[in-house]
């Protein structure tokens, strides 16, 4: 028939070739002008290469007995994070609850929060400890309040985001019978939603013990103190072996934090 297309005319057309050169000499353009506009220079890293090597050599072999001085730096920065992500967590939750679109039906609500945490995650971590160090003193209190605040961030972020993908019908079911907001949110939401945010919260937590370990440059204690310390004395065999116990224990959480996920999801 004339009307029917041909099998020929209804496959898609392969992009030409002129576009995906146009793309490559774009993206040339970008790295040259981004490269340009800070100095940065291929001859310039070739020119460190030998120092970059001579302080790979000055950190090998690790000094394996510096490990005693930095077991207990190593578990405050664990339990540092866990607070720091259990904290933001609580707080995440109702946050997460006014930003999502569905939870919430004006707009000036639901924007106002987004901007909020649109705003939580553009402030660095590191950069929120030193604030809080500058409020609290140094210690372990300024570590544990930059990681909430980035948490909060992030958690409430990704949980918005699945709230408004949720089923819809236990929500439509229950109103029918006259239930609340509250109800809505405790006996058809929350079921839904437990196992991803359970999944989040893990997620942020691997983040977060990555982070904790270098808060103490600013002063925001853990082991990042002695990261700072070993450094300044130019004591890089310590600090290879700090690198390679932070290794290990970031290894430690994302496999757990991976097997937990598994089975939740």
């Amino acid at each position: 028939m004339n009307g029917t297309p041909t099998p020929s005319a209804a496959l898609p057309k392969p992009p030409r070739k002129l576009k995906h050169l146009l793309t490559l000499v774009l993206v040339i353009l970008l790295l040259w002008g981004s490269a340009h506009r800070i100095e940065a220079s291929f001859g310039r890293l070739f020119k460190g290469l030998p120092n970059m090597w001579d302080l790979i050599a000055e950190m090998f072999p690790p000094k394996w007995t510096y490990f005693d001085n930095v077991v207990q730096p190593m578990l405050d920065t664990i339990r540092m994070a866990i607070a720091g992500t259990t904290l933001g967590a609580i707080v995440a939750v109702p946050i997460a609850v006014l930003a999502a679109s569905n939870m919430v039906r004006s707009p000036w609500i639901y924007q106002f929060f987004r901007i909020v945490l649109n705003l939580l995650r553009t402030v660095p971590d590191l950069l929120l400890a030193a604030l809080f160090v500058a409020i609290f003193g140094l210690g372990m209190i300024p570590g544990i309040l930059a990681l909430a605040v980035f948490s909060v961030g992030l958690i409430a972020k990704l949980t918005y985001e699945s709230l408004e993908t949720i089923d819809r019908g236990p929500m439509e079911a229950m109103t029918s019978v006259g239930a609340n907001k509250l109800q809505l949110i405790l006996f058809s939401v929350v079921p839904q939603m437990i196992p991803y945010f359970i999944s989040y919260v893990l997620y942020t937590l691997e983040i977060n013990v990555r982070a904790a370990a270098v808060l103490g440059l600013v002063g925001a204690g853990g082991i990042g103190l002695y990261y700072e310390k070993t450094l300044g004395f130019l004591e890089y065999d310590k600090t290879n072996a700090i690198i390679l116990f932070t290794l290990a224990i970031v290894l430690a959480v994302d496999y757990l934090s991976t097997k937990l996920r598994e089975k939740l999801l």
